[in-house]
């Protein structure tokens, strides 16, 4: 049987590789300064597997088919987005698989894939915690990014499918479980519905899977220019209020939010705190240890929230 030993949420931003900071009290200064406290904890507790929940952001995944939910249960690839490994990452087929039947048996019938690939909302969160990519995984991606979107609801319920499903799975190993993304923050419409999505960039986001290095070839210099506005909105109240709700632990609150009212108070790409829920539930015990620290000039409320002593 497989035993949990720990949540990790971690923020993540394309940023922190394009723009990091020189110096410690530079934007960004205060959370690496974190992540490698976290990475020494996570060091420490020498986990034999790690389930990485996180957002494509249109690198694997388009609206000519999207899944909600989807799993490897064999091989992954990072995409290699912004500074992230690209490649064959080592994902834990023996985990892999109890995970899918177990949340199968939940009612949660996934999309699994033999050779999913990930972008860095997997993998960047996924090396800072861990050192590299030597560490197995089980990578679960979540579409945060192309509504309609899966339920606040249904991914809490996800969650606690998840931590059963890994419990009961006959991995003789310690497995800890580390979510990605978030927080605030605010990001162009992806909606093929939005009248201000035409053209070539909707064309893009149907059929992207055609060429995707080609449409991320497009799509990067759009979104390098976002970054280094120490104006962009970020909404650190709400922020510090999320992560306080998972200390308590109580996210009643945040399931009430629903998907308007978490996105006119975290923005858009807040929407990525679907995958904290799930992550939390999953391990079912409180933050013990945070860090939060507001970073405009990456677009993002940059937290880490953990179950375990950093």
């Amino acid at each position: 049987m497989s035993e949990i030993i720990g949540f990790l949420g971690m923020s993540h931003s394309p940023f922190a590789t394009l723009l990091p900071p020189n110096r410690p009290t530079a934007p960004g200064g205060v959370f690496l300064s974190d992540v490698a406290r976290v990475r020494r904890a996570v060091a420490a507790m020498s986990p034999d597997a790690v389930v990485v929940i996180g957002p494509d952001h249109f690198h694997a995944n388009f609206y000519d088919v999207m899944p909600p939910f989807s799993i490897s249960v064999d091989a992954a690839v990072g995409f290699g987005d912004y500074g992230s490994t690209p490649g064959p990452l080592p994902v834990c087929a023996e985990l892999a698989w109890p995970i899918r039947e177990g949340l199968d048996d939940a009612g949660f019938d996934l999309s699994f894939s033999y050779s999913l690939t990930v972008d860095h909302g997997i993998v960047q969160s996924y090396e800072m915690a861990t050192g590299g990519t030597e560490t197995p995984l089980v990578p679960i991606v979540v579409n945060t990014a192309a509504p309609p979107l899966p339920s606040l609801e249904r991914c809490a319920a996800l969650g606690e499918a998840l931590g059963a499903a890994i419990r009961a799975a006959d991995f003789p190993g310690r497995v800890l479980v580390l979510a990605s993304g978030g927080l605030s923050h605010w990001l162009p419409s992806n909606d093929p519905r939005d009248p201000a999505v035409s053209g070539d960039k909707r064309t893009a986001l149907i059929h992207g899977r055609r060429d995707p290095h080609a449409f991320a070839e497009a799509r990067e210099p759009r979104v390098r220019a976002m970054g280094g506005d120490p104006t962009a909105r970020v909404n650190d109240a709400w922020d510090t209020w999320f992560l306080k709700q998972l200390g308590i632990p109580d996210l009643d609150p945040v399931l009430a939010m629903g998907h308007d009212g978490l996105e006119a108070s975290a923005g858009s790409g807040g929407h990525e705190i679907r995958c904290w829920l799930i992550g939390h539930a999953a391990v079912g015990l409180p933050l013990v240890w945070t860090s939060y620290e507001r970073v405009p000039e990456w677009i993002t409320g940059m937290g880490i929230g953990t179950t375990f002593a950093v």
